[in-house]
Order: structure tokens, then sequence, then C-alpha cells
């Protein structure tokens, strides 16, 4: 098992009250993230934390490398499909939350919530009183 990184960083403000400055010390360790899109453990280095705290970042990253990539890019797909007017049909790879199959979807599932193939949704759309 490796050693846990470790950065140090030393906050200087001016204190309210007296108008002196205080020095604060901040450690940041490396710490492990649990990725929202694939469900993996990454790791937030001390160092990319250290770099959140100077640019003033307040969340901590939701996503890992590839999935943060990915998502960019599908979000850059987008964009350009909206610039240039086109009307951009998508397919995106999933496997069914109930019975496990590989199938195509025609949009970008939401986190957090299950995506089912057609046998599956019509099963459950049915079986909530909705006829088909």
């Amino acid at each position: 098992m490796s050693a846990m990184s470790q950065v140090q960083a030393v906050e200087i403000s001016s204190s309210q009250t007296n108008g002196e400055w205080d020095q604060v010390e901040i450690e940041f360790q490396d710490r492990s993230i649990l990725c929202v899109d694939c469900g993996q453990d990454f790791i937030w280095t001390a160092g990319e934390q250290l770099f959140f705290h100077d640019k003033g970042l307040r969340n901590e990253p939701k996503r890992c490398k590839p999935c943060k990539q990915a998502k960019n890019e599908r979000l850059a797909a987008i964009a350009a499909a909206q610039a240039t007017g086109m009307r951009q049909r998508i397919e995106v790879t999933v496997l069914c939350a109930q019975c496990g199959q590989q199938t195509t979807v025609p949009f970008y599932p939401s986190q957090g919530r299950p995506v089912f193939c057609r046998s599956c949704f019509l099963v459950n759309r049915n079986a909530d009183g909705h006829d088909s």
C-alpha cells in the first residue's frame, strides 16, 4: 500500500478584532471518493485539494478523471450540435438496472437514476398502472 501524500498550506488573513494578521495552517491528505457515474473509488490527491483551495473551489470532485472527460466530451458534442442547428440523435450504451442486459437509450442517463432495457421498462410501466 502506498503512503498517502500530504500537503500543507498556510493561510494568512487579517483578524477582524485587532487588525493583526492571523496565520492558519491547513493540511491536505489524499482522499478516496466514489465516482457518481461509474461507481468506482478514485483518489483526490493532496495536491489537487490544494489547487481547489487556492482557486476557491468549495465542492470536491464527483467524477473520476475518465468520467469527467467523457462528460466534457458529451457536453461539447451537444454544444456543437446546437451551434450548427443540427438535431443530433444520440445513442448511449448502458446496462439495464433490472436484468443487467446491455442496451442503448436515446438520452444521457441522470446520475443515481435506474435505466432499463425496453422489456423491463414496459414491465415496470405496466406494473405502475399505465396501459401500453
